[in-house]
């Protein structure tokens, strides 16, 4: 039976993906090796990773204006600390919206002031803040523009005259932005792009060397954009991965055809949320996220039911979050309308049968 994939991450990647990458595990481009036994220094691999960076940099519509593209490692949790780490001189902004935003605060407060520009903690992070003021004396405000436990969503992103750093880890390259309004952008690849292990860094450069402290070198961004990723031996087949997925990206028409297709899974699913009066949203409407689609039932003695039925129809990693429990519904990239489809009768059904 054909398995329906809503695991929040790691998470669904394309089938033709998992294939060629699959292949190449077994024999990289006809070498007669192993795509992870080859040297990372050699000229196939060299030739992934600069292709990989490039494909970044043109989805995102940043070629040519200053930016670079970095695989690091240590996922988006180690970029709570390298951003700050290279950044934060004095004071910086941080939009508290849930769990992730708030370790990012944690790792920053080592290295200077943190101001929280606003906060939904107060409504346990169903929404985001709005009408906050944003200090002109700030070495830079740090966004997360998707709030995967919570499933909220930034939908409109503040004017600044500071830098602006955004994590996107879970909805990097799923919906059309001017992404030249961001500084730098971070994301861990495994909820949009590839399996766990690489992070994307896209940073404009002129952005760096203006804070006092000696920074080590691992943890230095001009020290990775000078060896071009290859500081350190990089995560070989994370970024093989996030580069054959950038690839059916680009093939599929880019991030506005992918964002057509989105947006169609997201009215499915929020539709039959709305309108089926055994289930309620999470999040609030304005703010709801197109990846992440959290709700609960409104009759809890309902849930052994529910979740049998899920079962036996495929459906797969749709729990919601420890810490908030109900059910998320990750609808990234690589997963189909019938999937959501599935998912949406299978709730219909419950409606039936309630």
């Amino acid at each position: 039976m054909k398995k329906h994939n809503f695991s929040a991450g790691p998470c669904i990647l394309p089938q033709e993906v998992m294939k060629k990458a699959s292949e190449a595990v077994l024999d990289f481009n006809g070498l007669g090796l192993s795509l992870i036994e080859i040297s990372h220094r050699s000229k196939d691999f060299v030739e992934v990773m600069e292709k990989a960076r490039s494909l970044a940099l043109e989805l995102l519509n940043l070629q040519d204006k200053g930016y670079k593209a970095l695989f690091l490692q240590g996922g988006a949790s180690m970029e709570f600390l390298m951003v700050a780490y290279n950044l934060l001189e004095k004071k910086a902004g941080y939009l508290n919206t849930g769990t992730w935003a708030g370790k990012a605060i944690k790792e920053a407060k080592i290295f200077g002031e943190v101001i929280e520009v606003g906060s939904s903690k107060d409504k346990d992070f169903n929404y985001i803040p709005k009408g906050y003021n944003i200090s002109t004396d700030l070495d830079y405000l740090h966004l997360t523009s998707n709030n995967t436990i919570f499933g909220t969503q930034i939908k409109e992103f503040p004017k600044t005259t500071c830098p602006l750093v955004c994590d996107m880890s879970s909805d990097i390259f799923s919906r059309q932005l001017d992404f030249s309004q961001f500084d730098l952008i971070y994301a861990g690849a495994q909820k949009n792009m590839g399996p766990a292990g690489t992070t994307l860094l896209i940073i404009k450069e002129d952005i760096l060397g203006k804070v006092s402290r000696a920074i080590p070198s691992m943890l230095n961004y001009k020290v990775h954009i000078e060896k071009d990723s290859m500081f350190n031996t990089p995560a070989v087949f994370p970024v093989y991965v996030s580069m054959l997925t950038l690839e059916w990206l680009k093939n599929l028409g880019g991030i506005a055809a992918i964002e057509e297709v989105n947006e169609k899974k997201a009215r499915l699913l929020y539709s039959e949320i709305d309108l089926n009066p055994l289930f309620r949203g999470y999040a609030a409407k304005e703010d709801r996220s197109l990846m992440n689609a959290t709700f609960n039932l409104t009759e809890e003695k309902l849930k052994g039911v529910f979740d049998e039925m899920c079962k036996e129809a495929g459906i797969n990693g749709i729990n919601g979050h420890r810490s908030i429990g109900g059910y998320r519904a990750s609808m990234y990239n690589a997963l189909s309308l019938d999937s959501v489809g599935t998912l949406v009768d299978v709730m219909s059904e419950l409606e039936r049968k309630g």
